[in-house]
């Protein structure tokens, strides 16, 4: 559901888009050279279409894996070729995942196995609406996880809830402001007189809804024309792989960078359903997924100390290879966590194992660990925000120590 807020920014919105640089804006939010106190900032990946944990995060120490995988499997690190990385004897990533290990070996790179939504659906829509709702098996609510998450403010920044995309993901929908931009650069007026007149429409509108919508629309326009006239040079020799989603971690860092403000920051990647040829396709998804996860961290430098960066995905996929090589729907699946702040270097969770007796339903990875255990320790322990239940309404999450207390 859309509320009357997402409605009516979206539709101020419309003004923006390419055009001459903005003239109008008079007023600024922050003085020039002041410095901005750093805020903890949560930043959630999407994959959508059901990513296949299994061969993200290779159980290359579980025979029955192989038996499983006879033609799509990742071979044992070490057998050469494209072999799985290893990460500690019995886990491996993809080998297009290799810029990801020396992160994971220096102990700022978790991952949660066998973790997922605890609802059977195999249903891509509705599995990625309960786990960005964060109510497994309920369709009636009406806003987001992250949004939830946000804490209640009177004034509260315009960018302070971001999401790089076309439209407002259902996690950051709500009460709270929050932004869906499709790009950065983008970002202009098209016709200053006329958005002179609309913002002076909105200042003067009875409705207070309309008001403070119109006023977080043109500050959220200033603050993102002031980041835009400086161009941006990532750190750390990082190197943003070309596409839509390096572009979009990209810009998440340059948004924390500029020192807007920013506590919760979403993006989605696409493509994961492989049903037919998933070899192939993993493999160069995963490798522009590995460097843009890798870039960002390079980039970020000792800002990752205030930053977490969780990855999810609706549901993994079959246990067991189809007659196609690729996978089915499936269960459980894994989750990376990423930050200054977060006890990495494990492999977190309970392993079910892949026996067929160990399989959920006969045929995927068993749940071992919720998907709000996880994401309830990064706002908790990562935000700050210790009332959890008002975030995952009717589930206490129970920490798997990813952050340190």
């Amino acid at each position: 559901m859309t509320t009357r807020r997402v409605f009516l920014r979206n539709s101020a919105l419309a003004m923006v888009g390419v055009g001459s640089a903005p003239l109008w804006l008079q007023r600024t939010l922050y003085a020039a050279g002041a410095p901005a106190a750093r805020k903890k900032i949560l930043v959630a990946i999407f994959q959508r279409g059901a990513a296949d944990g299994l061969n993200i995060v290779v159980p290359h120490g579980e025979k029955a894996y192989y038996d499983l995988r006879p033609t799509i499997g990742i071979s044992r690190p070490g057998s050469g070729g494209a072999a799985a990385v290893d990460l500690d004897g019995f886990f491996g990533l993809h080998p297009s995942l290799a810029p990801l290990q020396p992160l994971f070996q220096r102990q700022h790179l978790a991952i949660v196995d066998a973790v997922g939504s605890p609802d059977p659906t195999r249903s891509h829509f509705d599995a990625q609406d309960y786990m960005e709702s964060g109510t497994p098996g309920l369709k009636g609510t009406t806003d987001g996880w992250m949004n939830r998450a946000l804490p209640k403010t009177e004034n509260p920044l315009p960018l302070r809830a971001v999401s790089l995309g076309p439209v407002l993901p259902r996690a950051l929908r709500g009460a709270e402001p929050a932004l869906a931009l499709q790009n950065l650069s983008d970002f202009q007026i098209r016709n200053p007189e006329a958005a002179k007149a609309f913002e002076q429409l909105y200042a003067e509108a009875h409705d207070p809804i309309l008001q403070a919508t119109g006023r977080e629309t043109f500050e959220a326009i200033q603050i993102l024309q002031a980041v835009q006239k400086q161009a941006y040079q990532p750190g750390g020799g990082a190197d943003y792989p070309r596409g839509r989603f390096g572009d979009s971690l990209k810009q998440i860092a340059q948004l924390i960078k500029a020192d807007v403000g920013m506590e919760l920051a979403f993006a989605d990647v696409g493509g994961w359903d492989h049903h037919v040829n998933e070899a192939g396709q993993m493999t160069n998804l995963l490798r522009e997924f590995g460097q843009a996860l890798s870039a960002f961290w390079l980039d970020m430098g000792d800002r990752m100390e205030d930053v977490v960066l969780v990855t999810m995905s609706e549901f993994g996929r079959t246990a067991h290879e189809n007659g196609n090589r690729g996978t089915d729907h499936g269960h459980a699946n894994c989750m990376f966590v990423m930050g200054g702040a977060v006890q990495g270097g494990k492999v977190y969770g309970r392993w079910p194992g892949l026996q067929r007796e160990q399989l959920y339903e006969n045929r995927d990875l068993a749940l071992t660990s919720d998907f709000r255990d996880v994401l309830g320790e990064l706002v908790a322990r990562g935000l700050g925000h210790p009332q959890l239940n008002s975030v995952f309404p009717g589930y206490e999450p129970k920490f798997l120590g990813l952050i340190g207390a």
